[in-house]
């Protein structure tokens, strides 16, 4: 018989973000999401930038990550996040003034414009912007 819940641990270079047991988590790998139930497979995964979902109780929570690691056991999931932040912690303002500085640095049509560095600043501001607005349910 399989386990109801799975432990879920997130954890960045300067702090553990969480350390929880829960039913269900939804992570951003490089190539897509990924759902992971107690019980699954053993995997090793890169993360992308994206919203990490958990099912906790009956409340789904939010976090960001931003690139990383995860570690998937039957019993536990270990995610290394080069960043990570719950959603209430995240400053919706900043978010969307660091989408609108990306944003307009990558269509201003500077040749002197780093693409890779402002298209991966938007998409980190985007998933910010996100995941406090499904955390404050808006």
């Amino acid at each position: 018989m399989l386990p109801e819940h799975i432990h879920l641990e997130v954890v960045t270079p300067s702090r553990q973000i969480l350390s929880e047991k829960v039913e269900a988590i939804q992570l951003p790998g490089k190539d897509g999401y990924l759902g992971i139930l107690p019980g699954h497979a053993p995997l090793l995964t890169a993360l992308g930038i994206g919203e990490l979902s958990y099912l906790s109780g009956s409340r789904t929570r939010f976090l960001t990550i931003m690139e990383g690691y995860a570690e998937v056991l039957p019993e536990r999931v270990i995610v290394l996040a080069d960043v990570s932040e719950r959603g209430e912690e995240i400053d919706v303002n900043r978010a969307r003034q660091a989408a609108g500085r990306a944003q307009k640095e990558l269509s201003s049509g500077n040749l002197e414009t780093d693409w890779l560095y402002q298209a991966l600043a938007l998409e980190r501001a985007l998933a910010r912007q996100q995941v406090a607005a499904k955390s404050s349910g808006r």
